[in-house]
């Protein structure tokens, strides 16, 4: 199978759920919980994503008050999850010696790639939303995303041997794990975005047969803008001129739980972190 760009109609051949369901349960929600307000000083949070509020440092004990299961989304068509195939078969990262790190930049199992662009650290909280948002610690989350050209490790031309912005972390006492990473691109069809699988342990996150979860994050318009100025992300710049999140094939029925919470410059980098709930 020869390995290609994204596009919006490979993404569209994959998409899982109807909007009209999901765009249902999200004016639900918002009819009746609070729109979440952003906070600041003492280590506290209002994350975006998830309707819920963390209190907290990352470093040390955590909490959410309120929570909703994140949307159910597509993997996309570059998953490498063993889901599918690439130009070498089966393509799944979750096999690789190395795959469970925090700094996802680089690639592993003999690669060589580095991923370039602006830093970002994310930081993803699993929560409990049938058990009081209780953090979910002992799980695993699974992320990957598009460099700052748009193109997918081990399946786009020029990178098909690649491997790099994909990894696995085990969520910590806090359900929280975190990556190092690259700001992602912007490709033709599609707002900027990440994708991760949550799995119910380590040991079981070695194929998409065993994820309880699979779901997107979505970024604000206006770091994106910041961002695709730079060096680097010229293309992304023009992609992201070309769509929205009222025509984006995922994000069109909404960000609410989606929508990282994020900080910094071009210059140092990004910090963002988003609230997951899934129903354990």
């Amino acid at each position: 199978m020869p390995a290609h760009r994204p596009t919006l109609a490979t993404d569209l051949d994959t998409l899982l759920r109807s909007t009209a369901d999901r765009r249902r349960m999200l004016h639900w929600l918002m009819a009746s919980a609070a729109t979440p307000l952003a906070a600041c000083g003492g280590g506290a949070e209002v994350s975006i994503g998830g309707v819920g509020t963390s209190t907290g440092s990352s470093e040390g004990s955590s909490t959410v008050s309120s929570c909703s299961i994140i949307p159910e989304e597509t993997a996309g068509p570059y998953p490498g999850d063993g889901s599918n195939y690439n130009s070498n078969g089966i393509a799944n990262a979750l096999s690789l010696s190395g795959i469970v790190r925090s700094d996802i930049r680089n690639s592993v199992a003999g690669a060589s790639g580095t991923a370039a662009g602006i830093p970002l650290t994310l930081t993803l909280q699993l929560v409990n939303t049938a058990g009081s948002c209780a953090n979910l610690a002992g799980y695993a989350i699974y992320l990957w995303h598009c460099t700052r050209d748009g193109l997918y490790s081990m399946y786009s031309t020029g990178v098909t041997a690649e491997n790099f912005l994909r990894g696995v972390q085990q969520t910590d006492s806090n359900g929280k794990a975190t990556f190092l990473t690259i700001f992602p691109g912007c490709y033709a069809g599609r707002m900027p975005h990440m994708h991760f699988e949550v799995y119910p342990s380590l040991a079981s996150a070695t194929g998409a047969a065993n994820k309880v979860k699979t779901s997107q994050i979505a970024f604000p318009t206006t770091t994106c803008n910041d961002v695709y100025a730079t060096s680097g992300y010229g293309n992304s710049a023009i992609n992201l001129a070309a769509i929205s999140f009222a025509s984006d094939n995922v994000f069109s029925d909404g960000t609410e739980q989606q929508m990282a919470s994020i900080s910094g410059t071009t210059t140092n980098g990004y910090s963002a972190s988003l609230v997951v709930g899934i129903a354990s």
